[in-house]
């Protein structure tokens, strides 16, 4: 099955009710925008001349065009690869080069640093900036039947950082994004025709793969005209587009909460707030929930099982009066419908409540594997189990609670940073012996990059020349905020880095 079938079903339902807007405004509706992707489809066939299975990138602020261009790629049985607009340079390189992608859409915004990573990928053909005249010139011509796709045939690469420091390809297929959709429908909301969704949070990420359960319920998925989140300028929106359901990152939650603008929310405008991608403080949460009402849900999941791992929903945040009540908040809530959760010891044998091990997960929304990555495919996925080398205990009710996020990974403002990625670019420096990454609490962001430094003898150095590194080779976010100078890394017996010394000394 094609998941492009959601729209086409979607287009027969609500016809001319709106499906995309920019702002105030409707740009398309659901009868127009199954025209215009079938349209689209066929310019990527006939005049860009992709094959069913090909690859096809996209570098985007949030925009419209995005929800455009990810249902053209998948009615012309191609598979599209979302880049977070936030890369670097190199990155976006190694993922256009990695994936093997022969085509591009970009905001201007991006286009130049694209058109300098493309230099790098050697399959990729042309680059279409969607505000342009080629992009506009898509829409022009007769729609294209929809393509033929096996459930099993790749839909979309979720580009993932890993602890080698190499994105990771994770190949989600049409069948894990179709039962990702449903399990929306079980265990988080069934949001009602004539909704909004407002995508403030990337699109390339939890805010884009939940297009798919909005699409098919005649739900009106709205843009902001800054292309980012702005707190006045999101409640602004849900206003305008009452009912609203949105994605949010607990970092963004928090401003939401703490901003005036809050005050401005009318009754019946803010429908759902999803949020996840880091656990969110307790206080946070309750402060959250005086202000906002029971609109909260926590979702705990992972690119290679999107979205759909644990939560904890509504009703349960709502339950003030059980005596687990802030220890539940704590937690990352119960399996999901879809899948089966485990926490295992080392060896596979499942552990107990109460005793703390890997998380595991399998079901349909499990990935098919990383893309062109065999040796970390056969790693992480094991009899049908996703290893997702995250730690945690279930509790004698079921509640799962998180203890390590893939070991020593940091969360920032809801985004995954590997210390190893950032390690591997401060060795590039010649005055640098030795380094060691951490996370420091951080009380809006979560965490912050923290670096430990070794100086080779004679050599000097300062923050600044690491800072410079930094900046020409990893995205912003993940450079270091602190770099702490010291004689040397405290080590254990076998010579590995002791970092839980290292966050003591934090």
């Amino acid at each position: 099955m094609n998941i492009a079938h959601l729209l086409l079903g979607s287009s027969r339902e609500f016809h001319d009710q709106a499906a995309l807007a920019r702002g105030d405004a409707v740009h398309l509706s659901y009868r127009d925008m199954w025209r215009k992707v079938s349209v689209m489809s066929t310019h990527l066939h006939v005049r860009f001349g992709l094959a069913p299975g090909d690859r096809v990138a996209f570098a985007l602020s949030n925009c419209v065009e995005a929800i455009e261009v990810m249902y053209a790629i998948w009615h012309a049985g191609l598979c599209a690869v979302p880049m977070n607009a936030k890369l670097h340079a190199k990155e976006f390189a190694f993922i256009l080069a990695n994936s093997g992608a022969k085509l591009c859409f970009v905001t201007p915004d991006l286009a130049t640093t694209i058109a300098e990573a493309a230099k790098e990928a050697p399959d990729l053909k042309e680059i279409v900036d969607v505000t342009t005249r080629p992009y506009a010139f898509m829409a022009v011509g007769d729609p294209n039947g929809m393509a033929e796709c096996a459930p099993e045939d790749p839909a979309w690469l979720f580009y993932t950082s890993g602890t080698t420091g190499r994105p990771k390809g994770a190949t989600l297929t049409h069948r894990n994004l179709l039962v990702m959709t449903l399990n929306y429908y079980a265990d988080v909301d069934r949001p009602a025709t004539g909704g909004s969704m407002v995508h403030a949070a990337p699109i390339s990420h939890g805010s884009g793969l939940w297009n798919f359960p909005m699409l098919a319920r005649g739900v009106v998925q709205v843009f902001p005209e800054s292309g980012k989140y702005d707190v006045p300028e999101t409640v602004e929106l849900m206003n305008r587009w009452p009912d609203c359901s949105i994605f949010l990152a607990p970092t963004m939650v928090k401003r939401l909460v703490e901003h005036p603008a809050v005050g401005d929310l009318r009754p019946g405008a803010l429908r759902l707030i999803s949020y996840g991608g880091a656990p969110m403080y307790v206080s946070d949460l309750k402060r959250a929930l005086e202000v906002l009402g029971n609109v909260l849900c926590q979702l705990y999941g992972q690119g290679e099982s999107p979205m759909t791992i644990t939560h904890l929903s509504r009703e349960m945040h709502a339950l003030r009066d059980h005596p687990r009540w802030e220890a539940r908040l704590a937690s990352a809530g119960v399996s999901d419908t879809c899948v089966e959760v485990r926490v295992v010891d080392e060896e596979g044998r499942r552990l107990p409540a109460g005793e703390v091990g890997e998380i595991i997960v399998k079901g349909d929304t499990v990935m098919s594997g990383y893309w062109n990555n065999p040796e970390a495919t056969a790693k992480s996925l094991r009899d049908g189990w996703l290893w997702t080398g995250d730690g945690g205990a279930f509790d004698e009710d079921g509640f799962l609670t998180l203890k390590d996020r893939s070991k020593d990974m940091i969360i920032s403002g809801g985004s995954n940073i590997y210390p190893r990625e950032i390690e591997d670019v401060l060795n590039l420096h010649p005055a640098v012996a030795e380094c060691s990454v951490v996370g420091r609490p951080h009380p809006e962001w979560g965490e912050e990059v923290v670096a430990f430094v070794v100086v080779r003898p004679g050599a000097t150095l300062t923050p600044a020349d690491l800072d410079r590194l930094c900046l020409d080779n990893i995205a912003r976010f993940k450079r270091p905020k602190d770099y702490r100078f010291i004689e040397a890394l405290p080590k254990n017996n076998y010579g590995k880095i002791l970092k839980t010394e290292l966050r003591a000394l934090l």
